[in-house]
């Protein structure tokens, strides 16, 4: 399904709003609900006074992203140049997404990691709610469609993004 099908079934009312479903690689997926934790983390990261977003980009949280012709993916965060945020269209890249990651992390890990590889968002993170700890895939081959770099941070470490400009923070306070 191309994300223009998927545009026309929420416009013919037989996707809404309220649906909890994203489209990744042209098959719409479902979302799972979302528990305490994972609710608690996703508002953290969309804090301002968390980590300082630069003034040329926005954080977004749970909005969508059009990736192609056949991926609108809802990542939990993302932080987008100001610049590509528009009233008519989605997004069509960011600087840096992250994926909360419980029940889906094989998902995030395997699909969403190669679906943001193949757009060249520059840094992907997962935050592993299971381990307390932070996936950071960096520096993408679109022609792979994977991460040339991958490092995990926990505990007193500290994530530095690479491709936002001061958009850092202690992964302790972020998982506590």
């Amino acid at each position: 399904m191309s994300v223009e099908d998927y545009h026309r079934m929420v416009e013919a009312g037989i996707l809404d709003e309220d649906d909890r479903v994203e489209l990744l690689e042209g098959v719409i997926v479902e979302m799972p609900p979302q528990g305490p934790r994972h609710a608690i983390l996703i508002q953290k990261l969309c804090d301002p006074t968390f980590a300082r977003v630069p003034p040329d980009h926005v954080i977004r949280c749970q909005l969508p992203l059009t990736l192609g012709s056949g991926s609108e993916p809802e990542p939990d965060v993302s932080v987008v140049r100001r610049a590509d945020v528009s009233s008519t269209s989605h997004p069509t890249t960011a600087a840096l997404v992250f994926e909360v990651a419980g029940d889906s992390l094989q998902k995030d890990r395997l699909t969403k990691a190669a679906l943001y590889a193949g757009a060249g968002i520059p840094e992907y993170v997962i935050v592993n709610a299971w381990q307390d700890c932070l996936e950071i895939h960096r520096d993408p081959d679109a022609a792979s469609r994977r991460y040339r770099t991958m490092l995990t941070l926990s505990g007193d470490d500290r994530f530095d993004s690479a491709a936002v400009p001061g958009f850092a923070f202690r992964v302790a306070s972020l998982l506590e």
